[in-house]
């Protein structure tokens, strides 16, 4: 264990040299974003597949061994086959006396085209001047979702080497490019994996999400679940000039069953559902209070002019450890600009409840399909109902005095010079609890970006100063967890 003060030696130099070498490191970012890895549409799916290939490049030039592994193929609601890019595991030291950790980051991107609003051309890395002149945008698809993150830290790793310091850690990556398509064979990896290549790891990093504000750092320690369900009705469409009137309407049905799901205050009125809501602990509580949140720049980011709560804890404690439920969308509604008198038969409703711990997936379907039969029945209308859930993913929660966390706690103090928020995420992070629960590690998530980055949004976008510092902050972090063991 090295001393503070050639610890901090340390530091200086390798903070020196990642300020030297901003331009490549912004170069290399713009090689990437310019590789349209969109794996939501099946035509940009080779883009995937090159965008695997350069990441793989990449991490050899740092001298790290790497495994291509093949995933097969999945198929599409249309019939067709697409291959599914491989996922990439890497790895590079393997010093017995030193701790392994374990990067995960995904390549691929969300779509993007310039015509959706983009003011610059979303493959293209821009770098534009910010609001505040100190602050220098870099403008691109992937920019902060998750191609930024993935070579911060490979840049951080690479500065090592360059200065020809010993690595403080061993290192292991995961890398995929279905991330946004919902890690399509991950999972199975993982478990197959877990004797082999996990059986050394001791620590998980990801950085796939934001900080809370726009200039405080933050670590998240949870994430919510997701549960998506479907309500179905009715058979064929008729004309409302000739039925209108005499018979149940499917839509009616529907719109009554989704009307009566939530209150106008945002509560869920299904009985039973706040059951397993954990109680909020005290020192929990406490860490509200000292989070930085400005209710004013949150509602400007996303563009609406009141929330359901007027203070900062009320609107973080809905947003993070209470469930709440969204209607996405009603399938087979006539929905064309026009007026069309139809009565539509087959109407789908669409909505998801956000579940915290410890809420149990298969209680709240059962919940959900009670009330929702419980309400149609009142109706007695001889229209059919179907509710159905077809996906489900549980929420994640992490330590926030585990050893991990204080590593990062003091990585960030160092390079940012202020202790960060310790926030939750109001969505849903599968990967975080699958590698919690098939590797049983530590997982940490550990953000660069800021809130204003418009992940999956036009005109995404990291600060140079984000990028740049995120790459620091990744190397005082390795420092940070040599120093554990």
């Amino acid at each position: 264990v090295m001393s503070s003060s050639s610890s901090s030696a340390l530091e200086m130099e390798i903070f020196q040299y990642i300020d030297a070498h901003q331009s490549d490191f912004i170069k290399g970012l713009k090689e990437w974003v310019a590789v349209e890895s969109d794996s939501v549409q099946p035509h940009l799916r080779r883009e995937v597949m090159r965008m695997m290939a350069l990441a793989a490049d990449r991490l050899a030039t740092l001298g790290a061994s790497v495994n291509l592994v093949n995933l097969g193929s999945h198929q599409l609601p249309d019939g067709q086959v697409l291959p599914l890019p491989p996922v990439l595991l890497g790895e590079l030291g393997k010093d017995p006396q030193n701790p392994t950790v374990c990067f995960y980051g995904h390549v691929d991107v969300q779509p993007a085209k310039k015509e959706d609003g983009w003011d610059t051309e979303p493959y293209t890395l821009t770098e534009i001047n910010g609001v505040h002149l100190l602050i220098r945008n870099l403008y691109g698809r992937g920019a902060t979702d998750n191609k930024g993150p993935v070579l911060a830290w490979i840049n951080a790793v690479e500065t090592f080497r360059a200065l020809k310091i010993a690595m403080p850690v061993n290192f292991k990556f995961v890398i995929e490019g279905m991330e946004e398509a919902g890690s399509l064979g991950l999972e199975k990896l993982l478990e197959e994996e877990k004797q082999s290549f996990f059986s050394g790891v001791d620590y998980i990093v990801i950085s796939d999400n934001l900080w809370l504000s726009n200039k405080k750092p933050a670590l998240t320690y949870g994430s919510r679940g997701n549960a998506c369900f479907s309500v179905e009705g009715g058979s064929k469409d008729l004309h409302s000039g000739t039925f209108g009137g005499i018979i149940h309407e499917p839509l009616l049905d529907l719109i009554a069953l989704l009307d009566s799901l939530v209150d106008s205050t945002g509560r869920i009125q299904i009985p039973g559902i706040y059951d397993s809501v954990a109680a909020l602990r005290e020192e929990e509580r406490k860490l509200y209070e000292s989070i930085e949140f400005d209710l004013e720049e949150h509602r400007n980011n996303c563009g609406v002019k009141k929330f359901l709560y007027g203070t900062k804890e009320e609107i973080l404690l809905h947003l993070w450890r209470y469930p709440s439920l969204s209607i996405h969308g009603i399938e087979g509604a006539f929905h064309e600009p026009g007026i069309k008198t139809v009565i539509p038969a087959k109407v789908i409703g669409k909505f998801s409840i956000r579940q915290v711990p410890h809420m149990d997936l298969s209680v709240v379907k059962k919940q959900v399909v009670e009330y929702l039969e419980g309400v149609f029945s009142k109706r007695n209308s001889p229209n059919k109902l179907k509710v159905s859930m077809p996906l489900g993913a549980k929420p994640w929660l992490a330590d926030v005095d585990d050893l991990l966390y204080k590593a990062a706690r003091r990585a960030i103090k160092t390079v940012f010079g202020e202790d960060p928020d310790f926030i939750r995420d109001g969505s849903t992070i599968p990967v975080a609890r699958m590698f919690q629960t098939v590797t049983q590690k530590s997982v940490v998530m550990l953000p660069i970006g800021a809130a204003d980055d418009g992940e999956h949004s036009q005109n995404e976008k990291i600060s140079r100063h984000n990028y740049i510092e995120g790459t620091k902050l990744f190397a005082a972090f390795f420092l940070e967890i040599s120093k554990l063991h």
